[in-house]
C-alpha cells in the first residue's frame, strides 16, 4: 500500500508541529529553475565613456524550439511512505519525472544596442534580462556587459582625472608657451606658460577631466606633464658662449637674491 503527498501518516501525526515531512517537490515549489548569465567585456573607447554612446552587438543566441516526441521533464525527488504493517511505515526516495513536448536547440542571431553612459568605469555592467543561457525546463539566464577601456594614445584616466603628457621646445621652455590640447569630444584646452618651464613640471586644468559617473555635471581634473624636447644640433663657438653667459646670470641672480640651491 503506497500513500503519498497529504496522505502521508507521519505528516497526520506530527502535521502543525514543526516536523517538515513534506516531499522536496513541495519543499522547492515556487523555484523555476534558471539558466547560467553570460558576461561578455564590451571594449569601448575613452572617447565613448567621456561623451556617452550606444554600441551595436550581434548575439548568436541558443533558443530551445519545439521538436517531435516527449521527453522526461520536471524531475524531482519524491518520498513515498509504504505501510510493512499494523502501526509500521517506511519511508523512501524516489525520482518522479512529468513527460513534456521534445525541444531541439537552435541559434538565434540578435541585434543588441547596449548604452555605454558618461563616466562608466571598468568593471561596471550593463544586463540584459533572459539574453543568457536558456533552461529546458525553466527561464533563461541574462546578458551581462562589463565595460573595458580601449587603451588610450594620448590620456590615461585615473578616475575621474586625466593624464596626459605634451613636448615643447628648449625655447619655449625657458620663454613661455601659448599651446591647445585636443579634448576626447574634440574641444580645446588652451595650456599658458609665461615663465620657465622644467621637465616633468604639471599644469593642472580642474573641470577638464572625465565626467562624474553619479553627477555628469561634476568633472575631474586634467593633469599636463611637460616633456622638453631638447635640440639635437650642434652650436657654434659663439652660440655657446651666449648660452653660458646667460645662464651664468641666472646664476647670480639667484645668489643675490639669496635663491642658491633652489
Amino acid at each position: 500500500m503506497y500513500m503519498e503527498g497529504n496522505m502521508d501518516p507521519f505528516a497526520s501525526f506530527f502535521g502543525g508541529f514543526g516536523f517538515d515531512f513534506d516531499d522536496g517537490h513541495q519543499r522547492g515549489r515556487g523555484e523555476t529553475p534558471r539558466g547560467a548569465d553570460v558576461v561578455i567585456d564590451l571594449w569601448v573607447t575613452l572617447e565613448e565613456l567621456y561623451s556617452g554612446n550606444f554600441v551595436e552587438v550581434v548575439r548568436n543566441k541558443p533558443v530551445f524550439r519545439p521538436a517531435s516526441g516527449t521527453r522526461r521533464c520536471n524531475c524531482r525527488q519524491e518520498m513515498v511512505t509504504r505501510q510493512l504493517g499494523p502501526g509500521r511505515f517506511a519511508m523512501t526516495q524516489q525520482q518522479v519525472c512529468d513527460e513534456c513536448p521534445n525541444v531541439k536547440l537552435e541559434s538565434e542571431e540578435r541585434l543588441l544596442e547596449v548604452e555605454v553612459e558618461q563616466g562608466m568605469k571598468d568593471g561596471q555592467e550593463q544586463r540584459f534580462v533572459a539574453e543568457g543561457e536558456p533552461h529546458v525546463d525553466g527561464d533563461p539566464g541574462d546578458l551581462i556587459f562589463k565595460i573595458q577601456t580601449r587603451p588610450h594614445p594620448r590620456f590615461e584616466r585615473r578616475g575621474d582625472d586625466l593624464y596626459t603628457n605634451v613636448t615643447v621646445s628648449l625655447s619655449d621652455a625657458l620663454t613661455g608657451f601659448d599651446m591647445e590640447i585636443e579634448h576626447l569630444d574634440g574641444h580645446k584646452v588652451r595650456v599658458q606658460r609665461e615663465k620657465v618651464t622644467w621637465p616633468g613640471a604639471r599644469i593642472r586644468k580642474k573641470g577638464e577631466g572625465m565626467p562624474n559617473y553619479e553627477n555628469n555635471n561634476l568633472f575631474g581634473t586634467m593633469y599636463i606633464t611637460i616633456d622638453v624636447d631638447f635640440p639635437k644640433k650642434e652650436f657654434s663657438e659663439e652660440e655657446k658662449e651666449n648660452l653660458r653667459d646667460i645662464i651664468q646670470q641666472e646664476s647670480k641672480f639667484k645668489v643675490y637674491n639669496g635663491l642658491d640651491g633652489y
